[in-house]
């Protein structure tokens, strides 16, 4: 009987060790207002993207009376969306256009010790993903929430090396990027 709740005790804790595997980053905090006949009702609306840094992330967005309400909501739905994306070491395998409403999101493989060329919403999405070496160009709309979804587009259109050198009946070393071509050859 003893055992049975040491046992039970410890898998909280499990579970909690789990989720700080994710780091998290808040991406907007906004102020919506509803009208009602009496005026207009203000809320908190928080968007939260949440990643392992190994190529896992998630975003969530949670609205509430009180921003710590609104982020507690968006950082459980970001853990419940998790979705993984395709990396070729510290960048992507292939350029990738995501495109959500209005926002267009273009992003270009680099060369290691490029850095994250991105700002605002797309560098935390791609810093979470676990992207270190990345070239990225917003296009269309700056609504914020839109550009990080096109950005999720973006990254979900991934494929892998492997799996697209098999697609295309070549082999995986003639899919890699020209810098790391140019590494073998020498």
């Amino acid at each position: 009987m003893a055992e049975k709740q040491k046992v039970e005790r410890q898998q909280p804790q499990q579970q909690f060790e789990a989720q700080d595997a994710f780091e998290e980053r808040v991406i907007e905090i906004a102020r919506v207002a509803k009208v009602v006949k009496g005026g207009r009702r203000f809320r908190f609306r928080v968007a939260v993207v949440v990643g392992d840094k190994k190529g896992t992330i998630g975003l969530g967005i949670g609205k509430a009376n009180a921003v710590p309400d609104a982020m507690r909501k968006a950082s459980e739905r970001a853990r419940k969306d998790l979705r993984s994306v395709h990396l070729a070491g510290t960048t992507i395998p292939h350029e990738a256009l995501g495109k959500t409403a209005g926002a267009k999101v273009f992003l270009k493989p680099a060369s290691a010790g490029t850095g994250v060329i991105a700002a605002g919403g797309v560098r935390a999405v791609l810093e979470v993903a676990g992207v270190r070496d990345i070239l990225t160009k917003s296009m269309g709309s700056a609504n914020v929430l839109n550009v990080v979804m096109a950005t999720f587009d973006a990254l979900d259109g991934l494929r892998s090396p492997a799996l697209e050198a098999a697609r295309r009946g070549k082999r995986a070393d003639e899919l890699v990027p020209f810098w790391e071509r140019r590494k073998q050859h020498a």
